[in-house]
């Protein structure tokens, strides 16, 4: 089996191919073309019989043999200066009509020359200049021509003239028709890639913000416990063996949160694919339950009757007091209390974090550095609510999130 392709194709494929890569080449093929029609035409007498026109009667000169091969040459250049070898081409044929009695049909260059220029400018200059080019051309004829000025030779060139511009404006129009559709389908492909670019780098930050809170949760629990069991375990053995026992759990619930976070970059065929549903409130008693026993008291109000959220708003908002809690027990200190509340106010459910922690000596400011305030912020913006974290007058911070019970995504209750 023979392939093929550009390089394998008809002769025709391979030759429109060449003529491409090199349009000088093109352009002298053209041109040889029309000096050949316009020699042969004038050796012709449309009126040398009663029957028709004759071949050989008429012979030309020498001077109009020389303009039409250079009317013919000018065609060559009729794509860099398409203008300039309109008005020579024009002006030639001009020379032609006037100057002889049986004029050779050097217009042929004058309409190649036109329809060059239509193909290549805009639709007013193609008509402007296409109306001026029929009209001296026709007049020219109709004045100076051997016949009468109704002979179809001179319609001809009229009709000639005007078939030039309105060919040159359809190939353009085309042109610029299949450009159009090429550019679109190139910038349709361009989105195409940004959106997938887009949907990746924010499955990236999703599951990075997934994968900080619950190893800073988790992790933040095994450190106190096992600091606990470290103090005791000579003294009371008994609460050092309790410690140790909430280091498993919590070390066993970052383990399945783990896999079931870094379960979503399988494939769809993979096997074992996570089937535990996302965390949100309904289970946030048993959130608060890990931190207390981490020694964190915690407090729960809600007010929001327990009313099933969109999937999003739902995680976003545990992961919030999950996050916030984490940071009371880094940063507030060994006595600090802590307060969660829910709220649903109309089609908005508030989730506010406070804790008592030891004021500083020196105010400080709202921190603003830091993965767990930074993918607080991330879910909340791309949920379209707010959120504010700054510290509490008297001491203690304070966080508030406000989430839209109708998400983004479309989901609501």
């Amino acid at each position: 089996m023979t392939p093929t392709g550009p390089a394998t194709g008809t002769p025709y494929v391979r030759l429109r191919d060449w003529f491409r890569a090199h349009p000088l080449a093109f352009d002298a093929t053209v041109a040889a073309g029309a000096l050949v029609c316009m020699v042969a035409g004038s050796f012709t007498d449309p009126h040398g019989s009663p029957d028709g026109p004759t071949f050989g009667d008429h012979t030309p000169d020498t001077l109009s043999v020389l303009v039409m091969v250079a009317g013919a040459a000018a065609l060559v250049l009729r794509r860099r200066h398409p203008l300039r070898v309109l008005c020579f081409t024009v002006a030639i044929s001009l020379f032609e009509l006037v100057d002889d009695t049986r004029p050779a049909p050097i217009a042929m260059s004058a309409v190649v020359a036109l329809y060059t220029v239509a193909s290549r400018t805009d639709r007013p200059t193609t008509w402007r200049v296409g109306l001026v080019t029929m009209a001296v051309l026709t007049a020219a004829a109709m004045t100076f021509g051997p016949t009468n000025w109704y002979a179809q030779e001179n319609l001809g060139v009229f009709a000639w003239t005007g078939m030039a511009a309105a060919a040159g404006d359809a190939v353009r129009s085309r042109r610029a028709f299949v450009d159009a559709i090429r550019e679109r389908a190139e910038r349709a492909e361009r989105t195409r890639e940004e959106e997938a670019g887009r949907r990746v780098a924010e499955e990236r930050l999703r599951i990075a913000r997934d994968l900080h809170d619950v190893v800073a949760h988790h992790i933040a629990l095994v450190n106190v416990q096992a600091g606990v069991a470290a103090h005791v375990m000579d003294k009371r053995p008994d609460q050092a063996k309790e410690a140790l026992a909430h280091v498993r759990e919590a070390s066993r619930s970052a383990l399945d949160e783990l896999r079931a976070t870094v379960g979503l970059l399988r494939q769809s065929g993979d096997p074992e694919a996570p089937t535990e549903p996302a965390p949100g409130l309904a289970v946030l008693d048993g959130l608060l339950d890990s931190f207390r026993k981490a020694g964190l008291p915690v407090v729960l109000a809600r007010t929001d009757g327990d009313r099933p959220l969109p999937a999003t708003v739902d995680l976003a908002a545990y992961r919030i007091v999950q996050e916030a809690l984490t940071n009371v027990r880094k940063h507030a200190g060994p006595d600090a209390e802590a307060e969660v509340s829910v709220v649903r106010v109309g089609r908005t459910v508030e989730i506010t974090v406070l804790d008592n922690g030891t004021p500083p000596s020196a105010p400080a400011p709202a921190p603003t550095g830091g993965h767990g305030l930074l993918g607080m912020r991330e879910r909340v913006g791309a949920l379209g609510g707010t959120l504010t974290a700054a510290p509490r007058y008297g001491g203690g911070f304070r966080v508030q999130a406000i989430l839209p019970v109708t998400s983004r995504t479309g989901e609501d209750t």
